[in-house]
């Protein structure tokens, strides 16, 4: 995420036994972009984009490295789309914000920051790969500068929110971004899907703690 999102491993299709049991060669197993893009995501955050090769893709989806040039160009074409899959949806939630009805900035500034947390959720492994890079390559560098972009958004909306008089002013709104992006970002650390926090309730008691603090109401 800004200030700045992991799935299960995808299964390899099972061969067909023999009538003695023994399982029987087959050709490319029909793995589709998506799933080579979903495990792609996952070897870069187990072993590091840089570390990471076609042929490690390869060898653990049990294909051959021109099986996944069937569906990619490339390893940098990989991290471009789940970078991009990550940026897209928390430029989705901050632009949907901005331009929603809302009778205040700081009710567009609680939805931005609700709607960021759902996102996360969602693309949670794109997130936590996106959180990782630090602009060593052409890919990464356009990564950064999005998210600087998304941080700016955000920014501009805690500004709207201090100039009507719904949010303290004594603080920096880049600084208060920051801070709540960096709450957002840390579950990356701690939730994981299919645990005991709904992702609902988990986007509600972010926004709740953001905006309302600890103190008993």
């Amino acid at each position: 995420m800004a200030n700045a999102a992991s799935s299960s491993s995808p299964s390899a299709p099972s061969a067909p036994a023999t009538p003695t049991g023994a399982p029987v060669r087959r050709g490319r197993p029909g793995y589709d972009q998506a799933t080579v893009l979903r495990r792609a995501i996952e070897l870069f955050i187990e072993r590091g984009y840089d570390r990471t090769s076609v042929g490690d893709l390869a060898r653990d989806l049990g294909i051959s490295k021109s099986a996944i040039y069937h569906h990619v160009p490339s390893k940098e074409h990989l991290l471009a789309a789940a970078l991009d899959e990550a940026l897209d949806g928390l430029s989705a939630a901050l632009d949907a914000a901005v331009a929603a009805p809302a009778p205040s900035a700081a009710e567009r500034l609680r939805s931005a920051i609700h709607q960021s947390v759902e996102i996360l959720v969602e693309h949670l492994p794109a997130v936590t790969l996106l959180l990782r890079v630090r602009g060593n390559s052409p890919v990464e560098l356009a990564a950064v500068e999005r998210r600087r972009a998304i941080d700016e958004q955000l920014a501009g909306l805690v500004a709207a929110a201090a100039a009507e008089g719904s949010l303290r002013d004594d603080i920096a709104p880049d600084l208060i971004s920051r801070l709540l992006f960096g709450m957002v970002n840390s579950l990356v650390e701690w939730y994981r899907p299919g645990g005991p926090v709904d992702a609902a309730v988990l986007a509600d008691s972010i926004t709740a703690l953001a905006f309302d603090g600890l103190r008993r109401p």
